[in-house]
């Protein structure tokens, strides 16, 4: 008989609704449930794409002598980290505090009122019994000891949010950053690209951050190795060859093993970063891997409505990586013929490419016109040849057993991937990524937002959890992205109505920070200001990047104080720690100047506006209109009827302004 979870809409919590394990869904009637029968708590989180959240369950849940010591000594919930993000990072803290690290599958063990007295991550059966009669029988005997505990422990993860106040105001300077980058370049691997250590995770603020202060020192050292990862990464496995989209992480230095598992943040994010690295470039390989990218979200993430699916499954058949491993005889009836050889040395098969069991991940080991020269074909030819393969091999590829879908949505990754389709269109000025765009635009509108508030999961036509700081600080980031390619006022005044929202009910007015969930959350036993940037920058670091250009869109210089007050607190950890505060250090740098407000009035602001974007220019705020009037008073001051015209301007202070692209970009340069 399946447990509770099967009335649940995650697809996590549905994988482990026939678990002989009595599962409940986070409520509280769980807890109230825990007080009456005097019960301790299994708090256990994964996710659907997670490999070894699957290697736990079949060794563990699934095991009917596991399952009567869980159900008969504990109440067991089971919490789906995408969608609970908030309880998610409470018991990580737990984990962290009490053994130094964290990962998934995350297992805590809670007292009846929520509080963790105990938190791991991955048990093999034999450990997990062992623990949970351990901890079972203690409590029994000594709960005065477990309440103790785990009051000092919830103390503890309190003392984590603490932001420490800046000694004083210092004025922000760019030897900060060059500082922050003389550590952090010491940590680089000058021949792999990225961070010098396994596993490797594509980190997209770090390069972000390097494009814009190679922009600004134009230190060609720090634009060789931001290039050289780009390269290494999407010529590697953690770059899917054939189907397109990168997988989660690396778990070698080279990027050749990935986790096969894939985020739509991760490719969110990635597209933008590989499109601003085409404007810097104009790398054509960066624009294919952009749009490659693009066709597998479209292809494999997305729903008909336009909304965005969150992942793909590691696991197919119960082998990671099964769906995307070729043996070499596998290439060769796929793609046999005079060009197989090429074809082989091309993706590395046998050599470069081989993993385990005579499986290859596909990777590229020479440009197409090196491998081109060595078979006496032009490069045209011998691009044709791979482009071929490719379709043989998608299309065989199709005919296995897929890895599982995570078909849920959430809004802050969608909110990640307008902002990527919207850089996509600029670098590339293809209409079609602004209509996917727009499109995901309309799907969150009618689907993720009820009367003015956001909502962070949706499936099955179910909007569900109100939305935590990262839906709201995503999503602005997303609106002033669509205006500044628009000029939509419409989505530019609903951006600022959700800022005062934010600030309203989610901000800390001790510290000048923002609280992971609203004033009217307490479903743990302590809230969280999450500072450092990681896989996805955070909330607190886009909320201040949205802050700051609201203030210099709007000339309001209220948001822009804030912004100030925040970025003061974090100065010490940019110069120690670049690796996990490169969001802050792209503030940092906006903040030092030069930093532009570029306004276009006329009939002809957005083709001009499409002509400018072309550029690598990442220190400006874009606004303007194509009407003859404004919601907002500086522009209507820029509009002169019958003529298109391009402001440049710093502190609100403009330059003459100018009819042509080109005369507006030699403004910037002739600074």
């Amino acid at each position: 008989m399946p447990n509770s979870l099967i009335n649940e809409t995650s697809p996590y919590l549905l994988q482990h609704a026939n678990n002989p394990v009595n599962w409940q869904a986070w409520s509280i009637k769980a807890f109230e449930q825990a007080k009456a029968e005097n019960k301790l708590v299994i708090v256990s989180i994964g996710y659907s794409a997670c490999h070894w959240c699957h290697v736990m369950e079949h060794e563990s849940f699934e095991d009917e002598e596991v399952a009567r010591i869980m159900n008969k000594n504990y109440i067991c919930i089971k919490v789906d980290r995408e969608e609970r993000p908030d309880i998610d990072q409470f018991f990580m803290d737990a984990a962290q505090l009490m053994i130094g690290r964290g990962g998934w599958p995350l297992n805590a063990v809670a007292l009846p009122d929520g509080r963790p007295v105990y938190a791991g991550t991955y048990f093999p059966k034999t450990s997990w019994m062992g623990l949970l009669n351990e901890i079972s029988v203690g409590y029994k005997r000594q709960p005065e000891k477990y309440l103790e505990y785990a009051a000092k422990l919830v103390t503890g993860i309190k003392g984590l949010s603490i932001v420490n106040k800046p000694a004083d105001d210092q004025p922000f300077q760019l030897d900060i950053l060059d500082e922050a980058y003389s550590i952090f370049s010491s940590q680089l691997d000058n021949t792999n690209g990225g961070r010098g250590r396994a596993p490797k995770f594509p980190m997209p603020d770090n390069w972000f951050f390097m494009l814009s202060y190679y922009y600004k020192t134009k230190n060609e050292n720090v634009l060789k190795h931001t290039l050289l990862t780009l390269d290494k990464m999407a010529m590697a496995g953690i770059y899917d060859q054939i189907g397109g989209g990168f997988s989660r992480y690396a778990t070698d230095a080279e990027w050749k093993i990935p986790h096969f598992e894939k985020m739509l943040y991760d490719n969110a994010q990635l597209i933008s970063l590989y499109s601003e690295a085409y404007t810097l470039t104009k790398n054509e390989f960066y624009k294919k891997i952009v749009c490659e990218t693009i066709a597998f979200v479209k292809l494999e993430l997305s729903n008909r409505e336009g909304g965005f699916y969150c992942a793909i499954d590691a696991d197919s058949e119960g082998v990671e990586g099964k769906f995307y491993v070729w043996t070499s005889d596998e290439i060769s009836q796929v793609c046999g013929g005079e060009n197989i050889n090429l074809i082989k040395e091309y993706f590395g098969i046998d050599k470069e490419a081989l993993w385990e069991h005579g499986n290859n991940i596909l990777l590229i080991t020479s440009a197409i016109e090196s491998i081109a020269q060595k078979y006496g074909l032009v490069a045209e030819d011998c691009r044709r040849i791979i482009d071929d393969a490719r379709i043989k091999l998608f299309t065989a590829r199709e005919k296995r057993i897929r890895p599982g879908t995570d078909d849920k949505i959430l809004l802050s990754w969608n909110a990640l991937m307008i902002k990527g389709l919207i850089d996509a269109y600029l670098a590339f000025d293809k209409p079609e990524f602004l209509d996917l765009a727009k499109k995901n635009l309309h799907f969150v509108t009618k689907n993720m937002i009820k009367d003015g508030i956001l909502y962070h999961s949706y499936k099955n036509g179910i909007a569900k959890i109100p939305g935590f700081l990262e839906d709201y600080a995503i999503y602005i980031h997303a609106l002033l992205a669509y205006y500044q390619v628009s000029f939509d006022e419409d989505s530019l005044f609903e951006a600022r109505n959700m800022v005062d929202f934010v600030i309203q009910n989610f901000k800390d007015e001790e510290s000048g920070f923002f609280w992971f969930t609203s004033s009217d959350t307490n479903e743990v036993a302590a809230r969280k200001i999450e500072t450092s940037d990681n896989v996805i920058s955070s909330p607190n670091s886009i909320m201040a990047h949205n802050l700051f250009a609201m203030g210099k869109i709007f000339y309001d210089q209220k948001y822009i104080d804030i912004a100030a007050k925040m970025l003061q607190a974090m100065v010490p950890n940019i110069t120690d720690q670049l690796a996990y505060f490169s969001n802050w250090a792209m503030l940092l740098s906006d903040f030092t100047g030069p930093f532009y407000e570029v306004v276009f009035t006329g009939d002809k602001s957005i083709e001009n506006l499409r002509n400018f974007s072309k550029n690598f220019i990442p220190n400006k705020v874009v606004s303007g209109s194509s009407a003859e009037t404004s919601k907002m008073d500086h522009l209507q001051n820029k509009i002169v009827p019958g003529k298109s015209l391009i402001y440049i301007c710093e502190n609100y202070t403009c330059q003459k302004p100018v009819e042509h692209v080109d005369e507006a970009i030699q403004l910037l340069e002739g600074r």
